[in-house]
């Protein structure tokens, strides 16, 4: 990607985010119990790059072909009728915020988002509440929308699909961490339910939701899905290539837990002993050191440049999708978009 590219995609993400915050506020306020709601909202106000709404949004305004700095999202045209897309784009947000409170829950993390977890800043029952009250409450942004009823049961359902394939997703990675043996194809399988179906329905629903047909509608998805496990696969080496300092957390953090990536299922492949390349079993106790040592052993059987490779064989794929798509400045921020997501520091 091109300096002028990365800046152009940036603008645009810091655009859509800064509406989308405007949103989750308007759309979630702190209400009786507060505790709850200030539980719900903690880890939406600590942050967030907002990439899967503004994938949501980018699709919506270039199937309509419309100016992106003029749109209303609270009135999209579509045909004579207007939807509210950004009632869609604040319920996939709160879904993955959903997934992020549980899954700190079951692995009892300290930190997300470079403040404490919700389950730590608050305590374990308001956290499991939280994480309810966000799941109810993006289907009720969903069915808010405005548009045709029968576009409207089809988004929903999409989401109600890709929650129990997230939950899928996360069982799947949590049964590869007692198992010797998982192949590549297991791995992806796993990456592509937890973490890239939710960017498959974001773009989905948004084409659902103006009345697309079903050809535009699945390779939307399926641009979603190739992103979305190069996103995965990029997190897992930014985990060993980026300084902690910059990552937010311990670098290599993944390796120590003994978590399986595409990087050490390659390397074990390779005939690489993975348990073995780093001593230590505690995060807080590794040091950098022995990290870099294990990350150039991974460099010198292949590994990272695999997991590099396969990452932008997928961003290849995923662009493809988007032939479906008007040409017009929103479908080439959507490409950007799939370029970034490899190529960003953390």
């Amino acid at each position: 990607m091109s300096g002028q590219s990365q800046a152009a995609v940036e603008r645009a993400i810091v655009a859509r985010r800064e509406r989308v915050n405007e949103a989750i506020a308007e759309e979630l306020p702190i209400e009786h119990p507060e505790r709850l709601y200030e539980a719900t909202r903690y880890l939406l106000d600590a942050g967030g790059k907002r990439l899967r709404p503004t994938v949501l949004l980018l699709v919506a305004e270039s199937l309509a072909d419309v100016d992106p700095d003029a749109v209303d999202y609270r009135s999209f045209p579509v045909g004579d009728d207007a939807v509210d897309v950004m009632k869609a784009a604040v319920s996939v947000e709160v879904i993955q915020t959903f997934t992020l409170i549980h899954d700190d829950i079951m692995d009892d993390d300290d930190l997300r988002r470079g403040v404490p977890s919700v389950h730590r800043e608050y305590d374990l029952s308001t956290a499991i509440l939280a994480g309810d009250t966000l799941y109810s409450e993006a289907f009720q942004q969903l069915l808010e929308t405005g548009a045709d009823p029968e576009h409207t049961n089809a988004a929903a359902l999409e989401l109600a699909t890709t929650c129990t394939k997230i939950c899928e997703g996360q069982s799947l990675d949590i049964d590869f961490e007692s198992r010797g043996a998982v192949s590549t194809d297991e791995y992806l399988e796993m990456v592509e339910l937890k973490t890239a179906v939710l960017y498959a329905a974001s773009a989905a629903i948004a084409a659902m939701l103006l009345g697309a047909d079903e050809e535009t509608v699945d390779s939307l998805y399926g641009y979603g899905l190739d992103v979305g496990r190069a996103f995965q696969i990029q997190d897992d080496l930014l985990d060993l290539t980026t300084p902690s300092e910059k990552l937010g957390k311990q670098r290599g953090s993944d390796l120590v837990e003994g978590k399986q990536t595409l990087i050490t299922l390659h390397a074990r492949e390779q005939g690489v002993d993975v348990d073995d390349l780093v001593e230590t079993d505690s995060v807080e106790a590794v040091d950098e050191a022995e990290i870099e040592a294990a990350v150039e052993r991974l460099r010198e059987v292949g590994s990272i440049e695999y997991a590099r490779e396969t990452a932008r064989d997928l961003i290849a794929s995923g662009k493809d999708n988007l032939q479906v798509l008007p040409d017009n400045d929103s479908r080439d921020r959507l490409e950007d978009i799939a370029d970034y997501l490899i190529e960003r520091e953390y």
